[in-house]
């Protein structure tokens, strides 16, 4: 692992992520490959419509780069859930 940052910071029920800063960042440190995660207050792990769409558009914009999307990991109370595993990534 090169860097671990906070980048967005979200209400209770939603926060906004703006893929070409999660690029910039990326691209700061170099990076090949990014993991990213989130927590959801609700303390429920499944992901949401909205998270498989961002995920999506985020692996999209950094394919743009050559910088692979490793997963998304979405953390609830004592579960976490992987979306490459779900077949997402």
């Amino acid at each position: 692992m090169i860097k671990f940052e906070e980048l967005f910071r979200g209400t209770i029920d939603s926060a906004s992520v703006y893929p070409r800063e999660v690029v910039k960042k990326a691209l700061e440190h170099n990076a090949a490959a990014l993991i990213i995660a989130h927590n959801h207050p609700s303390g429920v792990a499944e992901p949401s419509t909205a998270d498989e769409r961002i995920t999506i558009r985020l692996k999209e914009a950094l394919g743009l780069v050559d910088i692979r999307l490793l997963d998304h990991f979405i953390i609830g109370n004592g579960e976490t859930v992987s979306l490459a595993e779900r077949g997402i990534i």
